[in-house]
């Protein structure tokens, strides 16, 4: 194995319901997963994190306390990726962790606006005894773009292929979409990849609150419901939907306080029928944008929790007549690793002081080399 070619990649995303990492190698010029471990939140911890996204009382330093709590997790899962394949922490050249984002508002206010994980990446160089890389999305930022997504530059890199273009679709508690020309496409087309709007976050909200379960297992119950039209309307009638990329979102705007104001007279049907509506809003949403922008992708690989939504994908297989709608383990990676290696890939990025961004993607004005390194 080359030396300095092993990155570890954390992740846990906008659905709160843990942390995914994974050991790459990227010793032969491609990436191949050595390990993968996951660990849930504890239940007061994800409400903590959940309470975050909206203001409160002493948040700063019920912040700083949630990142120190989130950091000792993440340092669980990096040594149970040592343990599991036999890896010394010195073989390791970085870990890519990316923190736990709470807020998220590129370009308000002063025009460049910010964005906030929280995280406490000094702790966990010292927990572990490995390089970290953090705060990939700031930089993007400063340089005038969304700071989000960042995936797509990963995606071009693991599931491009030539002769024909690619969709990728991440749905986690917020979905986004990577659209990835044919790599022999004439003139070099550029990769174009945005937020689309919810993913898992409303489903499992309400899942949560109706049924105690911390999601639909499998869709099941949005199956046995039936989509309300006047709800589905509604719930698509946001301006978010009418922007033209590049744009981000997450729950500063998706969370439930909008859906209750979203619901009306539907606060009183049955709750299965919201749920499936809710299935059949993030489907819509999703096989709208890949029609508006990608309607020559004939192949739409599915990552993140939502790909292992059953009835989530036979509605945007039936949405999306044509295209091939795959989960990604069929190209490679199983879904929920996918973007835990893609915070790896950008630790490589940044320790090699390569761009991780895309200008195409997040409006950046150039490439820009992301995060931050704090040595062991």
């Amino acid at each position: 194995m080359a030396a300095g070619e092993l990155f570890i990649g954390l992740m846990s995303g906008t659905s709160l319901d843990g942390v995914d990492g994974v050991l790459a190698d990227f010793s032969d010029g491609r990436m191949s997963v050595r390990g993968y471990a996951t660990a849930p939140f504890p239940d007061a911890l994800r409400a903590e994190l959940l309470a975050l996204n909206t203001p409160g009382d002493n948040e700063l330093h019920r912040a700083a306390l949630a990142g120190n709590s989130l950091v000792r997790i993440y340092a669980g899962v990096v040594g149970q990726l040592l343990v599991d394949s036999g890896t010394a922490a010195a073989e390791v050249t970085a870990v890519g962790a990316h923190g736990q984002t709470v807020r998220h508002r590129p370009a308000e206010f002063d025009g460049v606006g910010y964005t906030l994980q929280l995280n406490n990446a000094s702790l966990l160089a010292e927990l572990t005894s490995i390089d970290v890389v953090a705060d990939f999305r700031s930089r993007d930022l400063a340089a005038g773009g969304q700071g989000a997504p960042l995936v797509p530059a990963f995606h071009r890199a693991l599931f491009a292929r030539a002769g024909e273009s690619v969709a990728v679709l991440n749905i986690g508690g917020i979905s986004n979409l990577s659209l990835l020309p044919a790599t022999d496409a004439p003139g070099d087309p550029a990769v174009l990849g945005f937020d689309c709007g919810p993913g898992n976050a409303l489903m499992d909200h309400w899942c949560r609150l109706h049924t105690g379960q911390p999601f639909d297992s499998a869709g099941q119950w949005a199956a046995s419901g039936q989509v309300l039209p006047q709800l589905l309307a509604r719930l698509g009638a946001d301006p978010y939907f009418a922007k033209a990329p590049p744009k981000s979102t997450g729950r500063d705007l998706f969370n439930p306080a909008w859906l209750s104001a979203c619901l009306g007279t539907a606060a009183s049907a049955a709750p299965a029928d919201v749920q499936a509506t809710l299935a059949e809003f993030t489907a819509s949403v999703c096989a709208n944008e890949v029609l508006r922008y990608g309607n020559d992708s004939k192949l739409l690989i599915v990552c993140g929790g939502g790909a292992m939504n059953e009835h989530l994908l036979a509605r945007l297989r039936a949405l999306l007549p044509g295209v091939d709608v795959d989960a990604s383990t069929t190209h490679g990676l199983p879904p929920q690793q996918v973007e835990a290696a893609a915070f790896a890939w950008l630790a490589r990025s940044t320790v090699r002081r390569e761009a991780g961004n895309l200008g195409s993607v997040t409006g950046a004005r150039g490439a820009r080399v992301l995060g931050a390194i704090y040595p062991a």
